[in-house]
């Protein structure tokens, strides 16, 4: 199962899931892919019967071009999974926990090299890639967080590292937004992330492992993911680098004492190199940086604010972009809504 090319996306439809779209490796065409699999959810639940036959469905739509197809419309699309079962995200960067304890004037756990750590998020409501973030309030300090992600099948309660391989279906590119005032006070009641963690948008397409080539390596994305703010170039990080533990290590920390459902997503954490001209794939962390840099606190990158536009994507080797891209703008409710500089990409 893991030599399935396949790049998905969910398109709008009026209900809850949307509709589950096959897209054309080049991303410029999709079809629905009908059947026995109307939705994401659908198909992951029966993933061994329904994704070959897609996938064969997928080869007979490249040796004819695509031609019925219809173009393909970000504005129309969905998360790849709008709600999901579970929503479980790791931070995985060296560099990026150092920085954020750094931040948060608090040590690096002690065990941080030893086993993934890991908190559980809000995958209620999940957003499309041109879906806006919604803030109650610019003072809760926006931020935006790139991120590689991966959709499980069933992963079996003490499933093996190996095993746990086996169970990544797909892979996805979000933009897990954070409200950073909110973190402080929130993580100082001892209990977790809520409040501060508002709905995770995602990038169009959910793409197989193998589709990805050279671009997927032993459990690990080795793309570069970029981010902008406003039109600026903000960051160009190689997700592929600084790791401590990779997807399969992860899946196989989250089974140790339970089985993971089939469409559970699953992240590294926000990206992060050590490297500075890499830039930053959230702005606290490029804060951080400038503070360190001895920079007054006038020239850090602020906070996102009401009509600011972020835009994430990722590429390969070949500057192809794999996921589509993340093209959100910032609204906060009862203000003007403002306008795009362009139209969603």
């Amino acid at each position: 199962m893991n030599d399935l090319r396949l790049k998905l996306a969910t398109r709008a439809n009026g209900k809850r899931d949307g509709e589950l779209m096959l897209v054309s490796p080049s991303g410029r065409h999709w079809t629905p892919a009908g059947g026995q699999a109307p939705t994401l959810q659908a198909l992951l639940d029966d993933w061994s019967t329904l994704a070959v036959p897609l996938a064969h469905r997928r080869d007979s739509l490249d040796a004819t071009g695509w031609q019925d197809a219809e173009a393909f419309d970000p504005a129309r699309c969905l998360a790849p999974l709008p709600r999901a079962f579970q929503w479980a995200d790791a931070s995985v960067y060296r560099n990026h926990a150092r920085l954020m304890y750094q931040w948060r004037q608090e040590p690096i756990p002690p065990r941080y090299e030893d086993e993934p750590l890991v908190y559980q998020g809000g995958s209620d409501v999940m957003l499309g890639p041109c879906q806006s973030i919604i803030a109650v309030d610019e003072a809760h300090q926006i931020d935006l967080e790139a991120e590689i992600a991966v959709i499980t099948t069933d992963v079996p309660m003490g499933a093996s590292v190996e095993q746990a391989a086996d169970c990544v279906a797909l892979v996805v590119l979000l933009n897990d937004v954070s409200l950073r005032a909110l973190i402080g006070p929130e993580l100082a009641k001892g209990f977790g992330f809520y409040q501060s963690k508002p709905a995770t948008g995602f990038a169009p397409f959910a793409v197989t492992p193998t589709a990805l080539g050279d671009a997927w390596r032993d459990g690990t994305p080795t793309l570069t993911v970029r981010t902008e703010i406003n039109g600026a170039a903000f960051g160009a990080l190689d997700a592929g680098s600084e790791l401590v533990f990779n997807f399969p290590h992860i899946l196989a920390h989250l089974a140790r004492t339970r089985d993971l459902a089939a469409g559970s997503i699953v992240g590294l954490g926000t990206i992060s190199n050590s490297d500075l001209a890499s830039g930053s794939a959230c702005i606290t962390e490029a804060r951080v940086k400038a503070q360190l840099a001895g920079q007054p606190e006038s020239a850090w990158t602020p906070y996102l604010r009401h009509g600011d536009r972020v835009r994430i994507w990722a590429e390969d080797g070949k500057g192809q972009n794999l996921f589509g891209t993340i093209d959100q703008d910032v609204r906060i409710p009862g203000r003007a809504q403002g306008v795009r500089s362009r139209p969603c990409t």
